[in-house]
């Protein structure tokens, strides 16, 4: 089985689940003697989902969900956002590292072109171990 057909099942399973518990409420809410069936068959509905959605859990096993997903649900906000604002920290680190990097790089040709003024002969033998330059 796939792996999006396991998420599939257990998305399935789990739509069922919510139905059969949102029905529940509804039969507690306004209980009558006479729904007891209906109350019975609900529950065991609901033992036979979370069997269910085990048994997914069981093909879903190698999954790991960061805890900030659970939290980002919990607050009642859409899990992927929590995607997209992964992606957009990602890009803003990625900016702010590559902005170091261009400086460093500046600032080395700058210590290169300073020692060369300083330091002509060692400066020299430096660019030439570096295979910069050939030796004078």
């Amino acid at each position: 089985m796939a792996m999006s057909e396991k998420f599939d099942s257990l998305e399935e399973h789990l739509e069922k689940f919510v139905e059969n518990i949102r029905q529940l409420g509804i039969i507690v809410s306004d209980f009558q003697p006479s729904s007891q069936a209906g109350l019975n068959q609900k529950l065991n509905f609901m033992v036979t989902g979370l069997q269910d959605i085990d048994k997914c859990r069981q093909q879903l096993h190698d999954i790991s969900v960061p805890l900030e997903v659970f939290e980002y649900i919990d607050q009642g906000r859409n899990p992927q956002l929590y995607t997209k604002e992964c992606l957009e920290r990602a890009l803003a680190k990625n900016e702010q590292v590559k902005g170091k990097i261009d400086t460093m790089k500046k600032f080395k040709s700058l210590l290169i072109q300073e020692l060369t003024k300083v330091f002509p002969e060692d400066m020299a033998k430096y660019k030439a171990i570096r295979g910069e330059d050939p030796p004078p």
